[in-house]
C-alpha cells in the first residue's frame, strides 16, 4: 500500500473535506465522493483515515505539564445552556494578576486540540478558559464525527451567549487583571467577531477563518481585531471584503493576514489542512497581539 503524503493530496479532496467538515454533505456522500482520488495504490480506508482528525500524537503541551495549573471548571451561563464546563488553565507560578483568553472551539465541541490550545495559551502567561458549548448534551463525545452532530442541533446564538457568559466568568477572578480577549477557530472565529460586537468592554479579538458580522452590527465593536484567513478558504473568505470596507468605514483598530495557498483549518495540527510554518507564524503574531493588548 502506498504511503500517503500531504503533497499527493489534490486540492479537490481538501475541499470535499470541507465539505463535509461543515455539514454540507453526509459522511456516505463524502465516502462515495473521495473512493474517485483512491487511485494509484491508495486504498480508500487509507484516504479516509488521513483525512480524518489524529489526536494521539499531536499534542504540544501536555494536559498535566508541571508548569501549569490545568482543571475543569463549571460557570453558569444565564441566556445559554445553563452551566457550562471549561477548561481553565494557567501558569503555576503568579506573581502578578494576568489576562485572560476565552478559547473557542470549532463545529465540534471541546475536542483534545482546543485543550491544547488553551494550554498554549496559559503557558505563554495568560489564563485561558476553553468551554465545551456541547455541555447541555453531555458535552463532546470523545469523536469529532458525533461532536459535530451534537453541535448542529443547538442554536449558535444561544451558543454566543455561553461565550459572552465565559467572558463575565473570567474576568471575575482574582488571578486576572480584569483585560479579556478571545481566541476562536472555525465557527468559534465567528464566534470571536460576534463577541467583539456584543462585549463593549472586550480587550481583542482574534478569529482564525471566522464567519463576519454584518456590516450593520461592526459599529458596535470596541475591541482590536487581529484576523487570520487563509487563501484556499473561498467559502470564508468571501465575506471579508465587505466586512473590511464597515470596519474601514467605521474606523475600527483592525490587522488582517490572509496566508496564502492555505487551507482553512490552516492552525490545526491535527488533520492534513494544517499548515505549520502559516500556523506558527499565525500564533506568534496572536500572542504578540495579546501581549500588547491585554497586559
Amino acid at each position: 500500500m502506498k504511503e500517503i503524503r500531504r503533497e499527493d493530496i489534490k486540492q479537490e479532496v481538501f475541499d470535499l473535506y470541507d465539505d463535509y467538515a461543515h455539514n454540507r454533505i453526509e459522511r456516505r456522500d463524502f465516502i462515495l465522493k473521495l473512493s474517485t482520488y483512491a487511485v494509484g495504490g491508495i486504498t480508500l480506508n487509507a484516504l479516509t483515515s488521513f483525512m480524518m482528525p489524529d489526536y494521539s500524537g499531536s499534542l504540544q503541551i501536555k494536559p498535566d505539564d508541571p508548569r501549569l495549573k490545568s482543571e475543569y471548571v463549571y460557570y453558569q451561563s444565564p441566556k445559554g445552556g445553563g452551566k457550562i464546563k471549561a477548561l481553565l488553565s494557567m501558569p503555576v507560578d503568579i506573581k502578578n494578576k494576568l489576562g485572560g483568553i476565552v478559547v473557542v472551539h470549532e463545529n465540534r465541541g471541546l475536542n483534545p486540540y482546543i485543550e491544547d490550545v488553551a494550554r498554549r495559551a496559559a503557558l505563554a502567561g495568560f489564563i485561558s478558559l476553553a468551554p465545551d458549548a456541547l455541555t447541555p448534551l453531555g458535552g463532546y463525545p470523545g469523536n469529532d464525527d458525533k461532536g459535530r452532530e451534537l453541535q448542529a442541533t443547538r442554536d449558535r446564538n444561544e451558543i454566543l451567549e455561553d461565550f459572552i457568559a465565559a467572558y463575565d466568568y473570567l474576568k471575575g477572578l482574582k488571578d486576572c487583571n480584569g483585560k479579556v480577549g478571545v481566541v476562536g477557530f472555525c465557527f468559534g472565529g465567528w464566534v470571536a467577531n460576534m463577541m467583539a460586537v456584543r462585549i463593549p468592554g472586550l480587550s481583542a479579538s482574534v478569529p482564525f477563518y471566522g464567519g463576519q458580522p454584518a456590516a450593520e452590527d461592526v459599529p458596535k465593536i470596541k475591541a482590536p481585531l487581529l484576523l487570520h484567513y487563509a487563501g484556499l478558504d473561498t467559502r470564508v473568505n468571501e465575506g471579508w471584503p465587505a466586512y473590511e470596507q464597515a470596519l474601514k468605514e467605521q474606523k475600527k483598530e483592525y490587522t488582517v493576514y490572509i496566508y496564502p495557498d492555505v487551507n482553512h483549518g490552516f492552525h490545526n495540527d491535527t488533520t492534513p489542512r494544517y499548515d505549520k510554518s502559516a500556523a506558527e507564524l499565525a500564533w506568534k503574531r496572536t500572542i504578540d497581539f495579546f501581549n500588547d493588548k491585554l497586559k
